[in-house]
């Protein structure tokens, strides 16, 4: 295969790439520092995504949707994550999470109910999984629903959710007499309610908040597929959602690269270019050949996923070796930077805070680490 036919597959997805790329230059860089910096969502910027019809990337177009792959998924992450990776972790937690999640598990009355409104932007959507005691153990919930007429009761806490402060909509999981069940959860349900903003380091373009249902009735046309049907849906979405984390971080990579290559030129000491010495010139080399080994990865695995095609040794491998490439680039780069790297004026230190959670969310490298293993020893023959 040629090496652009591995990114660009068709010419749909070259085009898809020119015009993310084209967007994500004239549009999401300007913004990128200022909403950083406020620690909240550019939902007008958001919404335009929308109208480019990106929010619906994968869902069919008998749904309403782009109808497009695993690939142009990636792609339109890779791109955004090049600007800003915080107001793409927003759009990935509501294409992927929820409108790409929604589409595979929902009914035929559910996703004419939801659908236009998720995909036009009108409706931010998010998901509900993590709780102050259990993150990677999901089974380990407590969030609970029980059933009383034509409601289900839903008690409990999700926490670290992003979108949580502007969205309208969120698959949420609870345990039904113990069985997890996916529900759509909306601001019309009494009793549910979100938190005020948690603060964090990165990815500060996106906001993230506790989801707090307290008797929150939820209608019984609002659950997802079948009583119990929740772990299902929430393992086989877990595959794209963390190749698009993983090309999260190879858009990271690749910005810092092209920062450092034009740095190490513009960039004088002692009478020479940096890029002479022999210090930077491996930052740059070295920075190089980790993106180019985590984008192959990434894109090579992605062509292999789908709502029928799981591969879930090939997304946690993505996932495991491009998270650690994005943040360690971002380090290469400030310290090619020096002072400057290390400064606000410059986008690296953004990039650098961003890079960080890709290690954590969606699955925390160690987990990936488990899967793997146990994976692997599945398929090992026994001698």
């Amino acid at each position: 295969m040629a090496y652009d036919e591995l990114f660009n597959p068709t010419e749909e997805h070259r085009m898809l790439r020119e015009m993310v790329a084209d967007f994500t230059a004239n549009e999401v860089e300007p913004q990128a520092a200022e909403f950083d910096a406020k620690g909240v969502l550019n939902v007008p910027l958001f919404r335009q995504l929308g109208e480019l019809g990106l929010l619906g990337i994968t869902v069919p177009e008998e749904d309403g949707g782009a109808g497009l792959d695993a690939v142009a998924a990636v792609i339109v992450h890779h791109e955004l994550s090049k600007s800003d990776p915080g107001f793409c972790l927003a759009y990935l937690a509501h294409s992927m999470l929820f409108v790409n999640n929604f589409a595979q598990s929902a009914n035929a009355e559910q996703k004419a109910r939801v659908l236009p409104k998720v995909i036009s932007g009108e409706w931010i959507g998010g998901m509900g999984m993590t709780e102050p005691g259990a993150g990677t153990d999901v089974i380990g919930m407590t969030t609970t629903a029980v059933l009383d007429g034509e409601h289900y009761v839903m008690n409990g806490t999700k926490t670290y959710i992003t979108n949580g402060c502007e969205g309208f909509c969120f698959l949420v999981y609870a345990k039904v007499d113990g069985r997890i069940t996916t529900f759509l959860v909306d601001r019309d349900c009494p009793g549910f309610t979100t938190s005020h903003h948690i603060d964090k380091l990165g990815m500060r373009g996106s906001t993230m908040s506790e989801l707090i249902f307290e008797d929150c009735r939820v209608p019984v046309a609002n659950v997802i597929g079948e009583v119990g049907g929740g772990l299902t849906h929430m393992m086989r979405n877990l595959e794209l959602e963390r190749l698009t984390l993983a090309a999260m971080s190879v858009g990271i990579a690749d910005r810092c690269v092209e920062i450092m290559v034009r740095h190490g030129q513009e960039r004088v000491a002692f009478g020479t270019p940096i890029n002479r010495f022999g210090q930077i010139q491996r930052y740059i080399a070295d920075g190089y050949a980790a993106t180019e080994a985590a984008k192959c990865l990434t894109y090579n695995v992605a062509k292999d996923v789908g709502p029928h095609n799981r591969n879930r040794i090939g997304s946690d491998a993505a996932k495991l070796f491009a998270a650690p490439v994005g943040k360690n680039v971002a380090d290469w780069a400030m310290q090619v930077m020096g002072g400057s790297g290390y400064c606000r004026e410059y986008p690296v230190e953004r990039l650098w805070r961003d890079a960080k959670l890709l290690e954590i969310g969606g699955g925390t490298l160690e987990s990936h680490q488990k899967n793997l293993t146990k994976d692997l020893s599945r398929l090992a023959p026994v001698t």
